[in-house]
């Protein structure tokens, strides 16, 4: 969609030269299900990330962009999902969350041409987890949305999974502006209850 060339276009040249030259992410077939709704954008590069070279991990990162994500009149304007696909037992905590989203957002605001004119500020918790979970964490992410030029409070969830005959971790990120009680967030919890770690 036309929104990916102009919101990702730093993004691609970064990751192009920074990360594994073979890595194609439109022909690269995931092991695992995740959905992929009609009318939802896709997006998926290599960890590590070009733009938070910083954040420790090798594997995949798999966007789940809503129609409206990038439409600032729509409600699921800045909602969407990503899921990290990661080799070897991931450990994972409050804090390590809160840094590594600080290193996330810095850097893709950066990428897509602004500066980090607000503080990167994070905070999540540990919660009861939800089925099959590992783990699961609620927090915010408090930024400056490079789209509307103004600052943003992202709410997120995060699910880590860990699959069975697997030497992989399953690292999922929920995240819309809205509040935790809106309809959008049925669609984003949905992507992860139909998630699968073979297809």
């Amino acid at each position: 969609m036309k929104f990916f060339a102009i919101l990702f276009l730093s993004l691609r040249f970064i990751t192009s030269y920074a990360q594994e030259p073979e890595f194609n992410g439109r022909t690269w077939e995931a092991a695992y299900h995740l959905s992929s709704p009609a009318n939802w954008g896709i997006e998926r590069f290599p960890i590590p990330i070009g733009f938070a070279p910083q954040i420790p991990y090798k594997g995949v990162e798999d966007i789940r962009f809503t129609p409206g994500w990038a439409k600032a009149a729509s409600d699921e304007y800045w909602s969407y999902a990503f899921l990290w696909y990661l080799e070897g037992d991931v450990k994972m905590d409050s804090k390590t969350i809160e840094s590594n989203m600080q290193l996330y957002y810095s850097g893709l605001i950066t990428a897509n041409g602004s500066a980090t004119v607000t503080p990167i500020i994070t905070t999540f918790k540990e919660v009861t987890k939800d089925s099959n979970d590992v783990k699961t964490y609620l927090g915010t992410i408090s930024l400056f949305d490079y789209m509307a030029k103004q600052p943003l409070v992202l709410n997120c969830k995060v699910h880590i999974k860990s699959c069975v005959g697997e030497t992989k971790t399953f690292i999922f990120y929920e995240l819309s502006p809205k509040p935790l009680n809106h309809a959008i967030w049925q669609s984003l919890d949905k992507l992860w209850t139909d998630f699968k770690c073979k297809k």
